[in-house]
């Protein structure tokens, strides 16, 4: 009897599968050393320091990842729109059932040959002394006109002149539009160039564009633009790509910044903020020095107004008015000085004089006895005799007494 039962089918678990594929890629010698070029996408790098990307083309892409041992030989940054060229191997990620490309070199699409010929004429201009720092010219503090050359319709040209307008909204910007990519872009950015240096009023260029691979940066690598930047007559500020982008027009120029907003910001390193600012703190400094003058000015007509007073005629005149007063009180002193005391004395003298004056001892009851005939005075009862005619003396006249009696030693109280 014919058996018409179907096969049964194997049937694998999902580990067995990815496990499969990553043993049928892993074996072949292709996959595990080939070259890839595609656009960098969806671009990451987490602090671990692996990083993630995909790579693709206008019709496909692919998973990448390029582990930190790898990173770390890069000399470049990777970024999104970025093209490169990967090298490295396929596998397969189990936990998320992705093939992937593991990538163990990278560099930007086309720079063997194109970085080669970058060197060449690097080291070429270098020996010629372009890059030399003696002939950097300084970049002016405060232009008051810049010139810039990059495209017109490309985002570094907004980029410059909002940061212009928005730091110095006085000063006034010349563009000179060029292409700045592809094969007619060396030709345009010297011609623009040209236009500019032939000007009379510049005070400064800006050569600009925005990042891109190294072939999109080509044409600022050409010769002849180096050469035209080293002899400009105006200095140069160039901001080409990126930080991590260098061109040959960068080492040639007066300054160089990393992208064409810093460019800008370079080119007006004195904002009208800042002018504000020193304005203002010039006109305090001046404020304090004219004060300063005034104030050492009127110390010396001060100094010189008590010096004039000091020997002005007049002071002489007061002097020595002053001196002859003094003169005089001395004079008056010497003079005066001995009549006072002899006029002292005189008083003195007068005042016992007139103590002693018998009218005095008059003046207080007391009474002059004396003889009437021979005018002796009589003091005492001795030199007095009964029946003698005398005479009292008062104060205001005399009377005429004789004497009746005489008592020795006997003195008689008024009151009693």
């Amino acid at each position: 009897m014919l058996d018409f039962s179907l096969p049964t089918p194997t049937i694998l678990s999902i580990t067995s599968l990815t496990n499969y594929l990553r043993e049928v890629l892993e074996s072949d010698p292709v996959l595990q050393d080939l070259w890839v070029r595609g656009e960098i996408s969806n671009f990451s790098s987490p602090k671990s320091g692996h990083q993630y990307f995909s790579l693709k083309d206008p019709d496909s892409q692919m998973r990448c990842v390029m582990w930190k041992t790898a990173t770390f030989r890069l000399n470049f940054q990777p970024r999104d729109g970025q093209m490169v060229e990967a090298h490295g191997s396929m596998s397969v990620y189990p936990a998320g059932g992705q093939v992937q490309l593991y990538i163990d070199e990278l560099r930007p699409a086309g720079e063997g040959l194109l970085f080669a010929e970058f060197m060449r004429l690097k080291n070429k201009l270098e020996a010629e002394g372009l890059f030399d720092q003696a002939h950097k010219r300084p970049i002016p503090a405060y232009p008051m006109h810049v010139g810039v050359v990059t495209s017109a319709t490309g985002a570094a040209l907004q980029d410059i002149l909002d940061t212009l307008a928005r730091r110095r909204p006085d000063l006034k910007v010349s563009v000179a539009p060029s292409a700045v990519q592809g094969v007619d872009a060396p030709k345009e950015l010297l011609l623009a160039l040209s236009v500019l240096t032939r000007r009379k009023d510049l005070d400064l260029i800006i050569l600009a564009r925005g990042g891109g691979s190294i072939e999109d940066l080509w044409a600022f690598n050409d010769e002849a633009l180096a050469r035209a930047v080293y002899n400009s007559p105006y200095p140069i500020i160039t901001g080409v790509g990126h930080e991590t982008d260098f061109t040959l027009v960068d080492f040639v120029s007066d300054l160089r910044a990393p992208t064409p907003t810093a460019a800008a910001e370079r080119a007006s390193s004195i904002t009208r903020d800042d002018l504000r600012l020193t304005l203002t703190a010039f006109q305090e400094q001046l404020k304090v020095s004219i004060l300063n003058q005034i104030q050492t000015a009127k110390q010396a007509l001060q100094l010189a107004q008590a010096e004039l007073r000091r020997t002005a005629p007049v002071n002489r005149i007061t002097n020595a008015l002053q001196r002859l007063d003094d003169l005089r009180e001395r004079l008056d002193l010497s003079v005066n000085y001995p009549l006072r005391a002899a006029e002292l004395k005189l008083t003195t003298a007068a005042a016992q004089l007139h103590a002693l004056n018998p009218r005095a001892v008059l003046s207080r009851g007391y009474a002059i006895l004396t003889d009437k005939t021979s005018g002796r005075v009589l003091s005492s009862v001795k030199s007095a005799f009964l029946g003698q005619e005398t005479l009292i003396q008062l104060q205001d006249g005399s009377l005429d007494a004789t004497i009746k009696s005489i008592n020795p030693g006997e003195i008689h109280d008024r009151k009693n």
